[in-house]
C-alpha cells in the first residue's frame, strides 16, 4: 500500500526521474559491447570490419532475444510469486529459466558452426567481408551460452531486489571490453579477432559475477532439483517473456532483410556491396543508442502509469503521458538536429575509410535518421499502451514501424537504388506516426472523459466464520454459478464471496475495484497472454490472491471465480467445484439475465469463457475446464437449487 500511495501521490517529474534514469542507463550499458566493437574495429580494421560485425549482429540479437525471453519472463514470474507469497516453486522456475537460456545458446552455437560460412553469406556477407565475419563470429559464438545465461541472470537479479548489483556486473564487463578492444586490436595487433576476444572476456567476467550472486540471492535458493525441467511452469515464464522476444526478433528481421538488400543494390551502384553495408551498421548503432533512451523513458514509467490507470487516476495518467512524450520529444529533437548538422563527426567515431565511404555514409545517415523523433515517439506510445493493459493496441503498434520499414525497404530501392533502402525509414516513420497519432488521440479523449471521475467502490469486508469447509466455484458463463454459490452459502450458513473479492483487493492494492473486477471483461479476444502479463494486470492478480487467502483464513465460506481453487491449493478443507451447462441452456440464461439477442448471448459466452480460461491458465498453468482440477463437475441445467443441494449433500458425506 505504501508503494501504491507513493506512485499515486508523488510529483510525476520526480517519479519519472527516479524510475526512468536507471532504466535508460541499463539499456545503454547493455548495447555498449557491440557499439564499442564497432568504434574500435572501424578505426583499427576499416569499414570492411564494421560490415563484418554487422553480419554477425543478427545472430547475437537472436541470442539476446532468447535470453530476455527466459530472463524477463523469470523476473516477472519471481515478482508475481513473491506478491502472492507463493515461494515454494520459485527456485524451480528460476532454475528452468537459467537452464533453457543456456541450452538455447548451445543450439545457436551448433547451428552457427554447422552451417558455417553458408549462414554468413545468407545474412549478408560478401567476398570481401566473409573472412572477417568468420574470424569475428566464430569467436563470439564460443561464449554465446554463458553470455545468454548472464543476461538472463541480470533480469532475475534485478527482480530479486538487487538492480545495482546487476548493473555493476554489466558495467564491469563493458569496461573490460572497452579497455580490451584497443589493447587487442592496436597493441597486440590481433585485428578483428582481438575485438571478439575482448568481447567474450567481458561477457565471461559479467557471467561469473552474476553466477556468484546466486550464492546470496534474497528470495530463493537454487539446488540440484531446481534445474529439473518443468514444462508447465516454464510455459508460464515464457508467456511473460514473449513481448521481449518479439521485440528482438523484429530487429533481426530488419537487419537481415536490409543486409541482403544493401548487398544486392550496392553491387550495381558506384559504391559497391560493402560500403552501403558498413554505413548501415554504423547508422544502426547510432539509431540504437537514441531508441534505447526513448524506450528507457517509457519502460521506466510503466509501473507509475500502470498503477495510476488501475487506480482510475485518469487526470494523473494524462499528466504522465504528457511528461513521457515531452521527455521523448526533447531527446528526439536534439538527436535529430545533431545528426543533420554534424553527420560527419558521428561517422568518424566509427572510422573514416576513404572519401567514397564518407560521402555515402554521411548522406545516408541524414536520410535514415531524418525523422528519428517520430520513431521514438511511436515506440514510446506503444509501450505506454502496454503499461495500461491495452495489449491489443500496443502489440500491433509496437511492430507497425518495423513492418512498414521492411515493406518500403523492398519497394523504394526498385526506383531509387541503394539509397532508397535508407529513404524507407522516414517514409515508414511518417505512416507509423500517423496511425499512432490517431490511436493516441482516441486514448486522450477517453482519458479526458474519465478525468475527475469519482470511483464507486463495491462494499466488502471479510466476515469471520466458523471453522469448516471452503467451497470454490469455477463456472462457465451463463451456467448460474454465482447463484448456485449463493444458495449453497445459505445452506451452509456462511458467506458467499464474489464481488467482495474485488472490493477487498482494491483496498489491498490501491487499484480501483471496477478495474480489478473487469480484468476478464476487458480481456481482448487475441493477445490475452500479453494482456495478462502487463505489470498492472499482474499487480491486480497478486492483490486478488492475497485477499482470497485472507478470506480462507477467516473460516468456512464459498468463493466464486478468480481461480480460487488454485490460490487455495495448499489450504486444508477446500472443495473445488466446476459448474457447466449445455450451450443452448446457457444462451437462454444469458438472454434472460442481460436481455441479449441469441447472437449477442453466444458472442458474450464465447468471449467470457475464453477470457476465464486464459486467466486460469495464466495463473495456474492448467486447463480451466479440466475435470481433474475439481472434486465435483456439475451440469446446472438440472436446476440451480438442485445443484446447490447436490454440492451440500456431497459435503455432508465428506464429513463437513
Amino acid at each position: 500500500m505504501e508503494t501504491g500511495n507513493y506512485l499515486g501521490t508523488e510529483k510525476t517529474g520526480k517519479l519519472l526521474a527516479k524510475f526512468c534514469i536507471p532504466c535508460i542507463a541499463s539499456l545503454i550499458i547493455s548495447c555498449l559491447y557491440n557499439i564499442v566493437d564497432q568504434i574500435f574495429v572501424g578505426n583499427g580494421v576499416g569499414y570492411l570490419g564494421n560490415a563484418a560485425t554487422g553480419v554477425i549482429f543478427p545472430i547475437t540479437v537472436i541470442g539476446w532475444g532468447m535470453s530476455l525471453f527466459f530472463g524477463d519472463g523469470a523476473a516477472a514470474y519471481l515478482s508475481v510469486s513473491l506478491g502472492k507469497n507463493e515461494t515454494e516453486k520459485i527456485h524451480q522456475g528460476i532454475g528452468n529459466s537459467i537452464l533453457f537460456s543456456f541450452l538455447s545458446g548451445v543450439v545457436i552455437i551448433l547451428i552457427s558452426y554447422v552451417w558455417g560460412d553458408g549462414l554468413l553469406r545468407l545474412i549478408g556477407a560478401t567476398d570481401a567481408t566473409l573472412a572477417l565475419a568468420h574470424d569475428y563470429g566464430f569467436i563470439i559464438y564460443i561464449m554465446m551460452p554463458l553470455a545468454m545465461t548472464q543476461n538472463t541472470l541480470a533480469s532475475i537479479i534485478r527482480a530479486d531486489g538487487s538492480p545495482r548489483y546487476a548493473m555493476g556486473a554489466m558495467i564491469v564487463g563493458a569496461m573490460i571490453n572497452i579497455v580490451g578492444d584497443p589493447v587487442a586490436i592496436f597493441v597486440l595487433g590481433m585485428g578483428i579477432r582481438g575485438a571478439a576476444y575482448a568481447t567474450i572476456l567481458g561477457q565471461f567476467v559479467s557471467f561469473v559475477l552474476c553466477a556468484l550472486y546466486l550464492t546470496k540471492s534474497r528470495t530463493f535458493r537454487l539446488r540440484t532439483d531446481s534445474f529439473k525441467p518443468d514444462l508447465a511452469q516454464l510455459g508460464q515464464i515464457m508467456a511473460l517473456g514473449t513481448s521481449s522476444l518479439l521485440t528482438q526478433l523484429s530487429i533481426v528481421v530488419i537487419t537481415v532483410v536490409n543486409n541482403i538488400l544493401l548487398v544486392k543494390y550496392g553491387a550495381v551502384s558506384p559504391y559497391g556491396a560493402d560500403i552501403p553495408l558498413a554505413a548501415f551498421v554504423v547508422i544502426m548503432k547510432l539509431f540504437q543508442i537514441v531508441l534505447n533512451i526513448a524506450i528507457g523513458i517509457a519502460a521506466g514509467a510503466q509501473p507509475i502509469v500502470g498503477y495510476n490507470y488501475g487506480a482510475r487516476n485518469f487526470d494523473r495518467v494524462r499528466e504522465l503521458l504528457k511528461a513521457v512524450l515531452k521527455w521523448t520529444a526533447c531527446v528526439g529533437i536534439v538527436c535529430m538536429l545533431l545528426f543533420e548538422a554534424f553527420p560527419g563527426a558521428f561517422i568518424r567515431l566509427f572510422g573514416s575509410d576513404g572519401d567514397l565511404y564518407m560521402e555515402f555514409a554521411v548522406r545516408c545517415l541524414r536520410i535514415y535518421l531524418l525523422l528519428i523523433l517520430f520513431t521514438c515517439v511511436q515506440k514510446v506510445c506503444a509501450i505506454f499502451l502496454q503499461s495500461i493493459g491495452r495489449a491489443e493496441a500496443a502489440a500491433p503498434l509496437a511492430v507497425l514501424r518495423d513492418v512498414l520499414l521492411i515493406v518500403f525497404s523492398i519497394i523504394v530501392p526498385v526506383f531509387a537504388g541503394v539509397t532508397g533502402i535508407f529513404w524507407a525509414a522516414p517514409v515508414a516513420d511518417v505512416l507509423a506516426m500517423a496511425v499512432t497519432g490517431g490511436v493516441m488521440a482516441l486514448l486522450w479523449k477517453e482519458l479526458k472523459a474519465e478525468e475527475g471521475h469519482t470511483r464507486k467502490e463495491a462494499e466488502g469486508s471479510i466476515r469471520p466464520s466458523k471453522p469448516g469447509v471452503i467451497v470454490t466455484i469455477s463456472r462457465e458463463h451463463g451456467s448460474a454459478g454465482k447463484k448456485i454459490g449463493q444458495l449453497l452459502a445459505q445452506m451452509l450458513q456462511v458467506t458467499c464471496y464474489y464481488k467482495e473479492v474485488t472490493a477487498l483487493a482494491a483496498q489491498e492494492s490501491g487499484l480501483a475495484a471496477e478495474f480489478i473486477s473487469d480484468i476478464n471483461k476487458n480481456s481482448p479476444d487475441r493477445l490475452r497472454e500479453l494482456y495478462l502479463s502487463t505489470k498492472i494486470m499482474q499487480q491486480a492478480i497478486v492483490a486478488q490472491d492475497k485477499i482470497i487467502k485472507k478470506i480462507a483464513d477467516s473460516g468456512s465460506c464459498v468463493i466464486v471465480g478468480r481461480a480460487a481453487d488454485h490460490v487455495l491449493r495448499n489450504h486444508q478443507d477446500v472443495v473445488r467445484v466446476f459448474i457447466r451447462a449445455p450451450k443452448d441452456y446457457r444462451i437462454k440464461k444469458v438472454m434472460e439475465m442481460y436481455g441479449d439477442s441469441p447472437e449477442e448471448a453466444k458472442k458474450n459466452i464465447e468471449h467470457s469463457d475464453g477470457a476465464r480460461a486464459n486467466y486460469y491458465h495464466s495463473v495456474t498453468g492448467s486447463p480451466w475446464s479440466y475435470c481433474g482440477n475439481y472434486e465435483l463437475c456439475i451440469d446446472s441445467s438440472v436446476g440451480e437449487q438442485a445443484c446447490a443441494e447436490m454440492i451440500f449433500s456431497y459435503l455432508k458425506k465428506k464429513g463437513y
